[in-house]
């Protein structure tokens, strides 16, 4: 039941377990009574960060569930796909920051997904290496199976590709040899991972490599995807992607695990080198399952004429359709980058003999960003990053999405005198802040001015976000060159020209 007094959602949350009496205590003591409007009170606690704002909302609604998985706390939703959404969250018990995996509610009638949703999980809690995020748990918690494991702080292949554009050899070659030591790690143990792709490719904010997802995409496949790959029961035998049917059905061979996954890593690779998907990209089951999506790659040194010869004849032959020719192990690929390692370090460029595109300028030869990728001329200057102060789960999701689109790293926090505290430093942690009003109301606003009329964040660039309910608050906002107010909704030029405004070049 939804709560609609003050009282009713403390006894709420309290019940819950997501709030103690003496949080409850010192926030009555602050707003001056019990008297007073249900949203008052969420809000202080969202503020006192006794509660994030996803847990704010679900209680306001009333849900009763969805707070708790096993010894997770969920903090707030950081993904979703086709099968399953995924949460931040943190053990109660020794404070870890986790990440959750729930199966979507549409499954769980579904027994043959459920059992392999689950079965995956547990074949994950037995590998344990560097390069593979570590299941932690699998579980049921009424009637939502989940899985949790290490929260990787970082982001996939496929962002970092996105904003960087092509790596430099140096780096490619060091992310595909982590990949290959998880997976080796993996087929010596007898699994196969079954779904690489950019999206299960994390990579952590240290440049580490961790696998997800050993096969857990196997469950969304639909009986044409089961009829195509072969599928068979649960004897112990795998059912199959629809890529990699795809593929195995191309070359002749059934079940082809190991050399599969040999296949596609090797677009991982590709990928890296070129800032572009080796195969084209769809979420079309039929583009999918066309045999053309793989006959027809365009040649790596097409697309990154200037990548050395000796890494694209490694990628090549790992990508090769005949399996018999391909690298039949993942050692083997491993045996042919080692040396590579060497000779191409991460932020060396491309070496004398093997470069073929333009130089660095004078005085950036050599540079490197902060977040340790080399700065060439083929690539931005710089990784792009915003941060965003918002409660919503949903806004927070639609605000990173979109950003993302845009080329922006998005970091995000629900506080907004945290973020003030972390753009008081040197370097800034970002390129720019972006403030939403609509949650928090005046309290936005009085963090955003703070960035104008203090001297000490005179070099912080700013955006105000406004909801068309809250224009009545947009005249108390202090704007100036670098901090600009934005009325919701907008096009995407007009952001775009305001980050130009403010940012400068790249924005």
């Amino acid at each position: 039941m939804q709560p609609t007094t003050s009282e009713e959602f403390a006894n709420f949350a309290q019940k819950l377990e997501l709030v103690s009496e003496r949080d409850l205590d010192a926030a009555w003591t602050e707003l001056g009574g019990r008297n007073i409007p249900v949203e008052d009170l969420a809000n202080l606690l969202l503020r006192r960060e006794v509660l994030t704002g996803y847990q704010r909302d679900r209680l306001l609604r009333g849900d009763q569930r969805g707070y708790f998985y096993g010894s997770a706390k969920i903090l707030y939703q950081v993904g979703a796909g086709s099968f399953a959404r995924v949460y931040r969250a943190v053990n109660v018990n020794d404070g870890a920051q986790l990440a959750v995996k729930v199966l979507r509610s549409r499954y769980t009638q579904d027994a043959e997904k459920c059992r392999w949703f689950r079965r995956e999980g547990e074949m994950g809690r037995l590998v344990r290496h560097p390069n593979i995020c570590a299941i932690e748990d699998v579980g049921q918690e009424n009637n939502s199976i989940y899985i949790t494991m290490e929260f990787v702080e970082g982001q996939t292949l496929r962002e970092l590709v996105k904003i960087r554009g092509a790596l430099d050899p140096g780096r490619a070659i060091n992310l595909l040899d982590q990949m290959c030591a998880g997976l080796e790690y993996a087929h010596r143990r007898g699994m196969t991972h079954g779904d690489i792709k950019a999206s299960n490719i994390l990579i952590s904010s240290l440049g580490q490599v961790k696998l997800v997802d050993f096969g857990l995409a196997r469950i969304d496949a639909d009986t044409a995807d089961k009829a195509l790959s072969n599928a068979k029961t649960d004897k112990g035998e795998n059912l199959r992607t629809l890529d990699y049917a795809t593929l195995e059905k191309l070359a002749g061979m059934k079940d082809d695990g190991i050399r599969s996954d040999v296949y596609f890593l090797g677009t991982m690779g590709y990928m890296a080198l070129a800032g572009a998907s080796a195969l084209v990209d769809s979420r079309d089951r039929a583009v999918r399952a066309d045999p053309r999506r793989y006959t027809s790659v365009v040649p790596l040194h097409t697309r990154a004429p200037g990548a050395p010869r000796d890494f694209v004849d490694v990628v090549n032959r790992m990508m090769l359709l005949d399996p018999m020719e391909r690298y039949q192990t993942v050692s083997d690929a491993r045996r042919a980058l080692e040396p590579l390692l060497e000779k191409y370090p991460i932020g060396s460029g491309i070496t004398t003999s093997d470069r073929s595109v333009p130089t660095p300028p004078a005085g950036e030869k050599g540079a490197v960003a902060a977040d340790g990728l080399p700065v060439i001329e083929s690539q931005p200057k710089k990784a792009r990053a915003i941060m965003l102060v918002e409660t919503s789960g949903r806004a927070q999701q639609q605000l990173k999405e979109f950003f993302g689109k845009l080329g922006f790293r998005v970091l995000l926090t629900e506080n907004p005198l945290r973020a003030l505290a972390r753009f008081s430093t040197t370097p800034l942690p970002a390129d720019c802040l972006v403030i939403s009003t609509q949650s928090l109301g005046e309290e936005a606003i009085t963090a955003f001015n703070k960035l104008t009329t203090d001297p000490f964040y005179s070099q912080v660039p700013a955006i105000l976000l406004i909801g068309q309910k809250q224009r009545e608050i947009a005249t108390q906002a202090v704007v100036d060159e670098r901090r600009r107010v934005l009325v919701t909704p907008f096009h995407t030029r007009d952001l775009t020209s305001l980050l130009e405004a403010i940012i400068g070049d790249g924005a």
